[in-house]
Formats: C-alpha cells, structure tokens, sequence
C-alpha cells in the first residue's frame, strides 16, 4: 500500500511541471489536461520501473517511460487533431535528469576550488554520464514514434 501512496504522490508532482512547461510552450488551453496526464503517466511509470519489485536501471525506465508517452502523444494527437510535440514535451519534463546533471556540475567546482581527487572526479564522471544517457534516453524514447510511424523509407 505504500507504493501505491508513493506513486500516486509521484505522479500528481510531475503532473505540475508538465503543465507550467505547457504553459511556457503556448500550448492551447484545452489540451493542458492531456499535458499533465502525459507527464504523471511518464514519471509514474519510471517510479514503477526503478522501484523495489523491478529495479531496473533509471536510463533504460526513462527511455521506456519516455517511449510509452510519446506513443500514447501521437494516439491523442491523431484523435484530437494536434500535433504530437503539443503532448509529447511538455511531458517529458518531469522526467529531466536534475539531480545527476546538478551532482555533476557541483562536483565539476568542487574540483575547481580544492584541486583534483579520485572521489570528485569519479562523482563529476558518474553524475555526468548518468545524466547525459537519461537525456539520451528521453530524446530516443521521442523519436521512437517517428522512427516507427512516420519513416517513408524502411529502417534497415
């Protein structure tokens, strides 16, 4: 029951920079529901995926939570007439790697301030690559239904 509490509260958080970067996007008033829904569903399922009962690495949830959002974006898009990044980005907010990238530049001027040790460096290199694959992760995961859907040519 207290996953489910967690969860809940974790989705109904991401749902709130969903909307303010909706917002910030112009996007029309009547698809702000759908924003805040794409950006609870996407968070709440990568809580899903790293927490206890599956563990999975935070990189491969966010590329999944990303995929699935982007996916469900262009099925609203095609049934309301919009485009799907009017969906889709707005969405994926939430799920911008800040604490890593944050760890990353603090350990970048703590290097800076006291000199060089095996300890900051390995938080700068960890913290950077994290957050540079969670954002590779969402870029991925947006382009997943274009690569799918859209392509006139084929993949291979």
């Amino acid at each position: 029951m207290n996953l489910l509490l967690a969860l809940a509260q974790d989705m109904a958080l991401a749902s709130v920079p969903a909307v303010g970067f909706a917002l910030v996007f112009n996007v029309p008033s009547r698809m702000l529901g759908y924003c805040a829904m794409g950006g609870a569903v996407g968070h709440g399922l990568r809580f899903l995926l790293v927490s206890e009962p599956v563990r999975m690495p935070i990189e491969w949830a966010t590329l999944l939570a990303a995929a699935v959002v982007s996916l469900i974006g262009v099925q609203l898009a095609r049934r309301l007439r919009a485009h799907p990044k009017v969906f889709t980005v707005a969405a994926m907010i939430p799920m911008v790697p800040g604490v890593p990238f944050f760890s990353a530049l603090l350990a970048i001027v703590e290097i800076n301030r006291e000199g060089l040790t095996d300890a900051l460096l390995q938080t700068a290199i960890n913290s950077g690559l994290r957050a540079l694959f969670i954002i590779g992760a969402l870029a991925v995961g947006l382009a997943i239904p274009g690569l799918l859907f859209y392509r006139r040519r084929p993949v291979v």
